[in-house]
This record gives structure tokens, C-alpha cells and sequence, in this order.
């Protein structure tokens, strides 16, 4: 909401300065997001009068202008080259005086006006267009002033630019405080200035017509009211007041019909819609849509209703969208003549929500939504018409009233000793009864208890809660006593068995990835594609059409992150995100902490594209695969061992994918992605990416200790032919699985396939080198006992696994 501080002082002046206004609105609830100045400072610039201009000489586009600066041109009017094309005689237009202080232009510096010559011909100061006083964007000529602007003039008072727009950022229940009048009601109750309260005196009807009007939809519409307004001038102008009090709301001028609605509705907060009488087909009906109608909207869209929207319609077809936007199809335009004011209540349970089914806000649908005073539709149409009758002239007729459904307000009560109990400082019933008294509300008094009737422009007054939020902000929340906290406060020490989701991001972070943040709301195609979920979690309002469902996986995002950075020309990528992920789960009930039939697990998932390594010379340079990012996931899993399970993901390329499970558990996957989405998602390479289970990687394992060895450890080398088929994890088990115990460690330090096959090693075959290490803590090794454990070694290798020794 944005609106001029003068504006708001005509209705209620405190005597206190802006920086205090702004600190009071503030906190009271009505939180000031900006404030500043209507106009940059400027000096020595006046009202001008041009009193001839003649043609440059020695240019066809400037023109020399004899201007009277009234007392600051003593000496006879001042001579003023000008280029604008709207310069000439008879108007009263800016005027910089020579030694005039301009806006600080792009370089953050003042322009001085001086003395100067163009084209030959001196000029003695400068005529100004808005642009060039900061005041809008408008550079197409000078700034056209009142004709009774007094000439000489301070420009900043003729044209009151020493004001301050204010920019309200208000919470959903201050629906009564979306006009200038509905502020001003507050600031009167906090600063106790009176209120300024303009009576509305009723127009005399110069002729007996009415428009018939059948309210057909009372939970739709509760109150609807109109007249019909005749012989109306719309051509006519709109006033420079209103246009520049408009402006100062963010509301640019259409027409005068058009103005006079928008400044009703920033006046008094009433939102209200002129039709043209004559495009009117017999008579009006309030009604819900129907499915199949369509609406020209004035805003140009076309769009389909259903048995949820309301409309207003005629005998032929739908002429506007209840409580949201008008049709195109009886706008007024330049030849209207006859026109329809309406004003109604809409329930704000049937405007709420429509308009972004459409994909469109306006402000008449932001107010409704949250309610509007009902009870004053006849008042506003009447100052809508007086307005109407001063600015375009016309005949009014009778007001039609009709009121199907009015909203019953439920007295409320509100215990003094329950207040001062959520408070948290005492409060007293006068002083209780003083903030009813001071904010409009309508109550009784019993011993410790006072009941409000919520007035009908209060629409969040409902629990004893609000009532009690009313007096605090009222008394205001400064006076709120500092307490230290009653409540114990006990650490928790985190068992050295696991760590946090901090400690768990830092040890990512070291690996080289950087943390990314997205949306829990995602496409459902990234559901669909990379989660192979059918049925993902719908959400029931998404901020964008496309984030339509709950991620139940972290790879899409990730992809859509990469892509993000691709499209920037990032040639090295790696990216992690820890979140929470969601399923559909029946076992899950409802708790503080849960949704009942929806799983949140926490996952953490890490991406890695381009250069397994920067580019440096030492190294030559390669993609990263996926054993770079296995090495990644057992560093983080690390005392502990996980096994890489070979298993197929929705998202995952077939054959070089896996499961990590760990102690036997499925804990993730890690594998790079699928060549049919590589494609899909326009990547030039395939990243690698892994998703992990956050609660399995929480759990560390406790170091023990363990002496040094007394002994020495023996290594010896085996080379062992082998099937392709037989992995690696099953053949360092069955090497570790020793009854002697004196295996303390296996590794695979070489792998070798001929390119064709030999004697020794066949087409199915390949030769894997594995470093056994043997040790006994008890004793010193012989050869006698280090054969053995070799040659049993060996002999279980060829059991198990058909492996022999290389020659």
C-alpha cells in the first residue's frame, strides 16, 4: 500500500515528524517498507509564464522564449532558448533560474544552471520537463503547470513536493487499512489526533430510472448497490489533483471515470466498477459462472469460468468477474454517454484465490479477498457520483440497494486477566476499554471482562487472541517490560557416536563441492524422469505453474543447478544439496513433527561435471567418472565400509550405477546420469551424481584403541586369473575371509586383460593383483606359516571363486 503522507494528514495530523509517523505505523503492526521524498531536491526553480516564443534564428528546432518570472525578473521578462516541442506562448511551465541547483544527474552531482548561449542567442536560465526535475520519466516537452499557477513561484510549493510516499507492507489481517481514510483511523488511535471524517452528503436523483438487478448467488455476493448515472461527459479531464494523488499511489491516469473509481478505492479502501448503461442488455444478474462461459476481461485476456468463480452478467452474456475485473465487452470508453456505478459486498471466501487461477491480481480483488466494509456501499457510491457530476457533469438517478446475505459479526470477550497473561505485563480494564474506545470498537464492561461487537470494516476480529493483540499494539509493544526467560536452559550434548547435519555439510564442503539451495517444490517431470515416482506429492497452490509437486529425490535439482551454471559457461561443476525429500507413506501418523501418509526423510545428494581435477600441469587433464565420485562417498562414510551393489536407478545410466549399502542396509546410489536424460536435459557431458540417506551418514564409528604391533607385517603379491564376471568386493571377502587370522588387510593394486587371448588368460578372463597383508601380534611370522596362509588363501580362491594363480 502506497499513498502521500499529505494525503493522509488531511485526514489525521499528529503533531509529530515523518521519522515518527513511520516508527508509529510501524510498531502498531502497519511495518513502513520505504519512505522517500515525492521529489529529489532542486533550489531557484519557479512558476514561468511564457509570454512569446519566437523561432531560433540559427535553428529550426530550439525557439528563443521571452518568459515572466513575476519578481524574480525585475528587470523585464527573462530571454530562454528552448528545444521542447510544446513550448509557446500562454503557458505556465518550470523555470530554473540561472544559479538553480538541478537533480544530481547519473554522475550523483547537482546541475548548476548558468548564463549561456546557443546557437548564438543567450539564454537566461532553463525551462524544465518532469524528467529533468525527477519527478517521472515524461521527457516528450516541458512540464505544463496549472493556469492559475502564481507566476514566480517556488515550484515545490505549487506543486507540494515536499511530501513523503509511503510504502505499508501489512499482513493479511489489516484489510481495514488498505485506503489512506483506514490509516488515518489507526493513526488517530495511536497518536490520539482527532480524526478527520468528511460528510458525504447524498445526491438528489434528477430522474427516476433503475437498472434491474437480481442478486441470484447470496454466498457470493452479500450486499450489491448501483444507480445509473446519465448524460456523463467522459472526455472531460481529469483533475491535476486527483491525477497527481493517483500517480502518488502508483496509479497512473486512464480517464476520469476510470480515476474517480481508483481514487474512491484508495480513499476509503471501496472498490468499485462503472459500466456503460448502454452496452447493458436488459438488466444485471450476481451469479456463479457457468462451465463453458468465456470473459473478455478489460485487461484483453479471454478466459473460461466455472460453477467456482461469480460473475455479474446480463440477458445475453457474462459482463464482468465478480469482485476482480470488469469485460471488456460494456467498458466505458469516449462515447459513452449513460453509465452504471456499482458497489458491492463480495464475501471474501468467494474472491479469494480466483484471480490466480488466471494467472492476474488486481487491486479490487486483493482488498475483497480480505473484506470490505459492507456497510458503506451507498455512501461511496455517493461520493463516486458527486465526483462524477464535478469532473464530467450527468443527472443521477435513485440508488438501488439490495442486501441478500450481511455478514453477522459474533461479539467477542476478551478477559483482562487473560490478556495481561499472554501480554506479559499487567494491564488494566480502563486501559483495555481506553484501546476499544480509541480504535472504534463498540463494547460492554462486566467485572474483569469486555465484550466487543467487531465493527463491519474489522474483519479480523474473531478470537479473544486478536482482541488482546489490539491492546498491545495500542499501548504499544515498547512498553513491554525485559525479561530474561523463565525456562531452563539445559545443553544437549550430541553423542560421540554421530554427528550433526553441520559437521555432515563441512566434510562435503572439503571434498570440493559447494552447498545449493532449491526449492522443495519442483517439476513434476524431474518426479516423473529422474525419481521414477507415478504419484508424487501434489502441492495445492504453487507459487508457478511448473513447481506443481514435492520432490521425493534431490537429483533434479541438482541437474536444473548445473544446467543454470552450464548456461553461464561453468566448465567445472560440483554441487551438493541437503534436504528433505517427500513420499507417500501410510505408516506415518500425524505428530508435531509429521504429516500423517507423508515420509521426510533428510537425503544429501552431490553432483560432479566437467574435470575430475583443475587445470594445472602437473597432471593431465580428465573427466570426472564414477570412481571419483565413489572415492567422494567413501570418504564421507569413512571409518565405515560401503558396498557398491551393482542395481539400476530411474535416473541412473544401466551399467554404471550402484546401490551403497552399508552393514548389508541400503543407504543411497551413486552413478552417473542416464544417457537418455544427458540428452533430454541438452548436457554435453554425463555428471556423476550420488543420494545418500543424511540419518546412516550421521552415525560415525567411535575410534578404539589399538596398540602398535609388536611383530612386523609380511606382504606378499598374488596375480590371480579370474572370470570378468567376478567383482571386486567379492574377491577381497573371500581373501579376508581367513579361519588363521592372519590377514589383517587386501588390496587390488592392478588389473590386466589382453587385448586378445592367450594361453594364460582367456576371452572371458582378466588378471586382478591383489597386496595381501599378514601379521600376528603374538608372535614372529615363518616362512612355514606365511606359505600356508598363502596356499590357503589360494585354494579358497579357487573354490569359490574358479581363480588360479598367473604364471
Amino acid at each position: 500500500m502506497q499513498f502521500p503522507e499529505s494525503w493522509l494528514r488531511s485526514f489525521c495530523n499528529p503533531p509529530i515528524t515523518t521519522e515518527q509517523l513511520a516508527d508509529t505505523l510501524t510498531m502498531a503492526g502497519l511495518e513502513v517498507e520505504e519512505m522517500r521524498p515525492v521529489a529529489p531536491p532542486f533550489s531557484r526553480i519557479v512558476v514561468g509564464h511564457i509570454l512569446e516564443a519566437a523561432q531560433h534564428p540559427n535553428a529550426d528546432r530550439l525557439r528563443v522564449c521571452t518568459v515572466d518570472a513575476g519578481e524574480h525578473s525585475k528587470d523585464g521578462p527573462l530571454q530562454i532558448v528552448c528545444g521542447a516541442p510544446n513550448a509557446r506562448a500562454g503557458i505556465r511551465v518550470p523555470l530554473a533560474l540561472v544559479g538553480a541547483q538541478l537533480p544530481p544527474g547519473e554522475d550523483g552531482k547537482p546541475f548548476e544552471i548558468k548564463v549561456g548561449k546557443l546557437r548564438g542567442v543567450e539564454s537566461f536560465g532553463m525551462l524544465c520537463s518532469a524528467r529533468e526535475l525527477k519527478l517521472s520519466e515524461d521527457h516528450g516537452g516541458l512540464l505544463e503547470l496549472a493556469a492559475d499557477a502564481p507566476v514566480g513561484a517556488d515550484v515545490r510549493e505549487v506543486l507540494q513536493l515536499d511530501d513523503t510516499l509511503f510504502t505499508l507492507k501489512l499482513t493479511p489481517n489489516l484489510a481495514h487499512c488498505l485506503s489512506v481514510y483506514g490509516i488515518a483511523r489507526e493513526v488517530s488511535a495511536l497518536t490520539g489526533a482527532p480524526l478527520l471524517t468528511p460528510a458525504i452528503a447524498p445526491v438528489k436523483p434528477a430522474h427516476d430510472d433503475k437498472l434491474p438487478v437480481r442478486v441470484e448467488a447470496a454466498d457470493l455476493c452479500g450486499r450489491f448497490s448501483g444507480r445509473i448515472v446519465r448524460n456523463v461527459d467522459t472526455r472531460a479531464p481529469t483533475p491535476a489533483w486527483m491525477v497527481e494523488r493517483l500517480a502518488r499511489c502508483g496509479q497512473r491516469s486512464v480517464t476520469a471515470l476510470v480515476d474517480i473509481s481508483n481514487y474512491v478505492m484508495f480513499e476509503y479502501g471501496r472498490p468499485s466498477h462503472i459500466f456503460d448503461l448502454d452496452k447493458i442488455h436488459q438488466g444485471l444478474v450476481v451469479r456463479w459462472g457457468r462451465r463453458g462461459e468465456t470473459l473478455k476481461l478489460l485487461n484483453g485476456n479471454t478466459i473460461e469460468l466455472d460453477e467456482q468463480v461469480g460473475v455479474i452478467a446480463d440477458a445475453q452474456a457474462v459482463e464482468s468477474l465478480a469482485g476482480i475485473m470488469g469485460g471488456d465487452a460494456t467498458a466505458v470508453s469516449d462515447d459513452t454517454r449513460n453509465v452504471y456505478v456499482e458497489a458491492a459486498f463480495w464475501w471474501p471466501k468467494a474472491v479469494a484465490g480466483r484471480s490466480r487461477r488466471f494467472n492476474f491480481s488486481t487491486d479490487a480483488g486483493h482488498r475483497f479477498e480480505r473484506g470490505v466494509d459492507p456497510a458503506l456501499t451507498v455512501e461511496h457510491i455517493e461520493r463516486i457520483t458527486q465526483l462524477i457530476i464535478d469532473i464530467c457533469g450527468g443527472e443521477a438517478g435513485p440508488i438501488d440497494d439490495q442486501q441478500p446475505s450481511l455478514p453477522q459479526r459474533a461479539p467477542v470477550a476478551l478477559r483482562v486477566a487473560r490478556a495481561a497473561k499472554v501480554i506479559g505485563m499487567p494491564v488494566t480494564q480502563a486501559q483495555c476499554a481506553d484501546v476499544f474506545r480509541r480504535l472504534g470498537l463498540p463494547f460492554t464492561e462486566a467485572d474483569g471482562v469486555l465484550t466487543v461487537t467487531p465493527p463491519s470494516f474489522r474483519f479480523d476480529l474473531q478470537i479473544e487472541e486478536d482482541l488482546i493483540e489490539e491492546v498491545i499494539r495500542v499501548i504499544g509493544y515498547q512498553q513491554l517490560p525485559d525479561t530474561p526467560p523463565l525456562a531452563p536452559v539445559t545443553a544437549r550434548v550430541r553423542p560421540e557416536a554421530q554427528r550433526g547435519s553441520h559437521a555432515l555439510r563441512r566434510s562435503v564442503a572439503a571434498l570440493g563441492y559447494q552447498e545449493t539451495i532449491n526449492f522443495s517444490f519442483v517439476e513434476a517431470r524431474w518426479e516423473h524422469e529422474l525419481a521414477g515416482n507415478p504419484d508424487p506429492v501434489g502441492v495445492l497452490n504453487p507459487i508457478a505453474a511448473p513447481l506443481a509437486v514435492m520432490r521425493s529425490s534431490l537429483i533434479g535439482s541438482l541437474v536444473s543447478v548445473l544446467q543454470y551454471n552450464l548456461a553461464r559457461k561453468a566448465q567445472r561443476v560440483r554441487l551438493f544439496e541437503l534436504g528433505r525429500v517427500f513420499m507417500r507413506d501410510d505408516a506415518v501418523v500425524d505428530t508435531d513433527t509429521t504429516v500423517a501418509g507423508i515420509a521426510q526423510p533428510l537425503r544429501i545428494a552431490g553432483l560432479a561435471y566437467g574435470p575430475a581435477q583443475p587445470a594445472q600441469w602437473g597432471v593431465p587433464e580428465r573427466a570426472v567418472d564414477f570412481f571419483d565420485v565413489k572415492g567422494d562417498v567413501e570418504a564421507l562414510l569413512a571409518p565405515r565400509r560401503a558396498a557398491f551393489v551393482a542395481a539400476e536407478h530411474p535416473a541412473l545410466h544401466p551399467g554404471r550405477s550402484a546401490r551403497v549399502e552399508v552393514d548389508g542396509q541400503a543407504i543411497g546410489w551413486i552413478g552417473e546420469l542416464h544417457p537418455k536424460w544427458r540428452q533430454g536435459y541438452d548436457l554435453p557431458q554425463p555428471p556423476v551424481l550420488f543420494e545418500l540417506d543424511v540419518e546412516a551418514l550421521k552415525v560415525q564409528t567411535v575410534p578404539v584403541f589399538r596398540p602398535i604391533a609388536r611383530q612386523q607385517s609380511v606382504w606378499r603379491d598374488l596375480a590371480l586369473v579370474v572370470h570378468d564376471g567376478v567383482a571386486h568386493d567379492t574377491l577381497i571377502a573371500t581373501i579376508e575371509d581367513d579361519a588363521s587370522g592372519l590377514v589383517r588387510s587386501a588390496q587390488l593394486f592392478d588389473i590386466y586383460k589382453p587385448k586378445a587371448p592367450t594361453a594364460e588368460i582367456g576371452a572371458e578372463e582378466r588378471s586382478m593383483a591383489v597386496r595381501i597383508e599378514l601379521l600376528d601380534d603374538t608372535a614372529t611370522l615363518t616362512d612355514d606359516r606365511i606359505d600356508a596362509a598363502v596356499a590357503g588363501i589360494v585354494e579358497r580362491l579357487r573354490g569359490r571363486l574358479q581363480a588360479r594363480l598367473r604364471g
